[in-house]
């Protein structure tokens, strides 16, 4: 995990010092509320539907357990949600005491947000956050936002170079980045340097992957004006091999370009990907001029030397207490495999679903799923946020990471530890064998929390989870993305789901578009591309019917072995098409009783 240095710590208190005197003068009157806004957007401060909500940034998704319990402690103090029902005051929104109180979310984008802190504490909080290196810098505004990466980043067996020395030393170039601190609109960077795209980078304005070519040299693949909402794009190629030296030179061109030609009137088609759409090959041509200008001029200053390289790669440090004897891997594996076949068949499942291979044969990466009833997908209570730095100092070397499909992972398990790691997770309710199965969905906060949305998306998913919970028919369906998202926004990424769903408003009520065969890019899902809608929207006591006909058409089409996805794409999108438009005929024609129960 990255060290962070004494210029790190000094820089992200002074920043925690400065909001805390911006939010002063605001209090005092000083500071007009439009001049504070851009202010505490800056460090990571919403105001949503009810209340204010915190963006903390967690670079490539790495979390020590002093961190994770400075984040419990935030739930725990800060983070309060009323007592009454906030719903009723809400046009009948879902009753929002009914979940969990005191919890952080997990984010698609690595992230962790807070929901419930009152403005007037949140210097406070940003102090704490200071205190284990954290902040909320960039996390919202029109600038580069926290940079994401693969959660199996430097330890998976596919991967070709650690992209995380890459991310730490793009963090360092884009963190209050004068030039690019207010763009035309947000921006995302994502980066791997694996063959299986776990970061999803195709969908991001660019997408980074580490790469060597037949020569073994080290370089940059890069794609822009990726991303999801009114206008889904898949990222272009605009380079298949940079020298690994010039990256920052050649993503200040691509910003610049942006920064000069990106749309400032229309706030729909700001983001790069309209601009990359619209002038094509010209975009390109002017970021190439734009580079070889830089190269003339200042190119040597930040061209990445082989020294800053080793400097920040050197701060990646595995954990020392797992530098085992390796000639005893087989041996430890074979003991798991066999308490696997004595004991039940969950801790069997549970090694196939939520545990992967190590680039340390000795070692395993963990994933424990927040995806179980009950509880809104991604969202962590305080004591559970406790009880995973607990998990982490005992079995993983003090780490966890964030995933892209909002879970949390152990990174440095030994294999002889899986047994006792799996009865603690069990006890915590972090266990369930669902990674990847159709439970393990992607959710945004959709209605119940956020002003942006037209349609709840947490009644729907808990619907959902609820109908399948049998392991049995989980595992029988085998690995399924389903994503949901409550606008158009796409927080929820549905447009990358195998199955997608969109909550939109007809009239002012709540309905839900259902979209089938996205991808976001990896080798589960093949090449990203955006999902087609099944046709007209449905009402939500439809939405589970409507999923269940897919499922049954999918039953009843697959061939041995095959997959949601790959069943989808043979046959094609009308046998679907007509299941779920029959689901709805089917859920009108019932009782209202019935209609209203599903």
């Amino acid at each position: 995990m990255y060290q962070y240095t004494d210029f790190d710590h000094e820089f992200v208190k002074l920043r925690a010092a400065q909001y805390r005197d911006q939010l002063e003068r605001w209090q005092r009157g000083e500071l007009a509320e439009d001049e504070f806004r851009p202010l505490r957007l800056q460090n990571g401060w919403y105001v949503q539907r009810f209340a204010p909500m915190l963006r903390v940034a967690v670079p490539y998704g790495e979390l020590n357990s002093a961190q994770l319990r400075v984040l419990a402690k935030i739930a725990r103090d800060y983070d309060n949600k009323p007592d009454h029902d906030l719903s009723a005051a809400n046009a009948g929104l879902s009753d929002l005491t009914s979940l969990p109180d005191h919890v952080a979310h997990f984010t698609t984008r690595q992230n962790v947000q807070f929901n419930w802190i009152p403005l007037e504490k949140s210097a406070d909080v940003m102090d704490l956050l200071a205190s284990v290196h954290m902040h909320g810098i960039q996390t919202s505004g029109n600038c580069i936002r926290n940079i994401t990466s693969d959660e199996r980043a430097g330890i998976a067996v596919d991967e070709i170079v650690d992209p995380r020395p890459f991310a730490e030393i793009l963090r360092h170039w884009s963190t209050l980045h004068p030039e690019f601190a207010f763009l035309p609109r947000k921006f995302k960077i994502a980066i791997t340097g694996a063959t299986d795209d776990r970061a999803a980078t195709a969908w991001h304005d660019v997408g980074l992957h580490v790469v060597r070519n037949e020569a073994g040299e080290v370089g940059f693949r890069v794609m822009v004006g990726g991303g999801m909402g009114r206008t889904p794009v898949v990222g272009t190629v605009i380079r298949e091999f940079l020298p690994w030296n010039q990256i920052i030179n050649y993503l200040e061109a691509v910003v610049r370009v942006y920064n000069r030609w990106g749309r400032r009137d229309n706030i729909y088609k700001a983001r790069i990907k309209i601009l990359v759409k619209a002038e094509g090959q010209r975009y390109i041509d002017e970021v190439e001029e734009e580079y070889a200008e830089i190269l003339a001029n200042d190119g040597a200053a930040h061209t990445i030397s082989q020294a800053e390289l080793d400097r920040v790669s050197a701060n990646f440090v595995a954990p020392a207490t797992l530098n085992c004897d390796k000639s005893d891997a087989e041996r430890k594996i074979a003991n798991v495999l066999r308490a696997a076949a004595e004991d039940d068949i969950e801790f069997s499942r549970w090694l196939q679903q939520n545990v992967a291979p190590h680039k340390n044969p000795d070692l395993r990466i963990v994933t424990l799923s927040f995806k179980r009833l009950g509880f809104a997908p991604g969202d962590a209570t305080a004591d559970q946020l406790d009880r995973a730095a607990e998990l982490a100092e005992q079995f993983s070397g003090g780490e966890t990471r964030v995933t892209h499909d909002q879970n949390l992972v152990l990174p440095w398990v030994r294999c002889d530890a899986l047994p006792e790691l799996w009865k603690a997770a069990r006890k915590l309710g972090l266990a369930k064998p669902n990674i990847r199965l159709l439970t393990d969905m992607i959710v945004c906060p959709g209605g119940d929390f956020c002003a942006l949305a037209n349609a709840r998306s947490l009644p729907i998913a808990q619907a959902i989870t609820a109908r399948y919970q049998d392991m049995d028919e989980l595992h029988d369906l085998g690995e399924i993305d389903l994503h949901m998202s409550g606008c158009i926004n796409s927080c929820g990424h549905h447009h990358s789901g195998h199955i997608g769903i969109l909550g939109v408003d007809k009239d002012g009520q709540e309905w839900y578009q259902v979209t089938l065969a996205g991808s976001d890019g990896s080798n589960l899902s093949g090449q990203a591309v955006a999902g087609k809608v099944v046709g007209p929207s449905f009402a939500a006591a439809e939405v589970p019917e409507v999923i269940e006909a897919l499922l049954d058409t999918y039953r009843r089409e697959r061939e041995a072995g095959e997959t949601f996805i790959n069943t989808l794409r043979r046959v094609g999108h009308d046998p679907f098409k007509l299941a779920a438009n029959a689901a709805r005929v089917s859920t009108a024609r019932a009782p209202k009783g019935e209609a209203q129960a599903a």
